[in-house]
């Protein structure tokens, strides 16, 4: 699937995938047991449709939301305005060019964002994610926290990441010192048609094979939360 094109022209479609996502609410507590997000400042890197940005907004203190697509943005602003809430701020931007002061948050994201770079850029992608951890850690005070979230493989009982993901997330622990925690983040949809349609313009054929095979409403999905403190002056 070309994931650059879906981010660019189908923001619409893509947040529809992602709102049936985690249907039992794994994700928060799982953030709060990395840093308690309480009077938290949180920088979301590659906010997207503002997933993780409205999962912690009316926890945090500030949340500052970065995505390089206008489209997502838009929808993100949509969704952050409905919550009432005026304790956040949306940028365009990269995750290898934040533009967040030094040291101004408490626990930086970023959320399915840095394994695409992986296909994206296969013959750099080590300094492309390099690069951004780096500018995520700028943007931390000494004691907060860096978290990365990745899928684990969709459609699967077991965590099953592909072997291009597998070599992402095992050089994230032992080049960078991250500490991975699995989370089951299933998608839930009223029927087995939507999640067909839904998923299909997004995982393809094989995924809607075995959606279908196994007549599911509730299609598995397995989570990694990556997660490193950083150190104190």
């Amino acid at each position: 699937m070309d994931y650059q094109e879906i981010y660019r022209d189908h923001a619409e479609d893509y947040d529809c995938l992602i709102s049936a996502e985690d249907c039992d609410g794994s994700l928060l507590p799982a953030l709060e047991a990395v840093h308690p997000l309480a009077l938290a400042r949180v920088l979301d890197v590659g906010t997207g449709t503002g997933r993780i940005a409205r999962l912690v907004v009316r926890t945090a203190s500030h949340v500052i939301g970065v995505e390089p697509s206008p489209g997502m943005l838009a929808i993100a602003r949509r969704h952050l305005v409905a919550t009432g809430l005026t304790n956040w701020e949306l940028h365009e931007g990269s995750a290898d060019a934040l533009p967040v002061p030094k040291e101004s948050v408490d626990i930086a994201i970023a959320a399915w964002v840095l394994g695409h770079q992986r296909k994206w850029r296969p013959d750099d992608w080590q300094l492309s994610i390099a690069a951004a951890i780096a500018e995520m850690d700028r943007c931390i005070v000494p004691g907060g926290s860096l978290v990365i979230v990745e899928t684990l493989g969709t459609g699967y009982q077991t965590p099953s990441p592909s072997a291009e993901l597998g070599e992402v997330y095992a050089w994230l622990e032992s080049e960078h010192g991250f500490s991975r925690r699995v989370l089951r983040t299933d998608y839930a949809f009223p029927d087995i048609a939507t999640a067909v349609r839904v998923c299909g313009g997004f995982f393809g054929e094989k995924l809607v094979e075995r959606i279908v095979a196994n007549g599911w409403a509730r299609v598995p999905e397995h989570t990694g939360m990556w997660s490193r403190t950083k150190r104190l002056a």
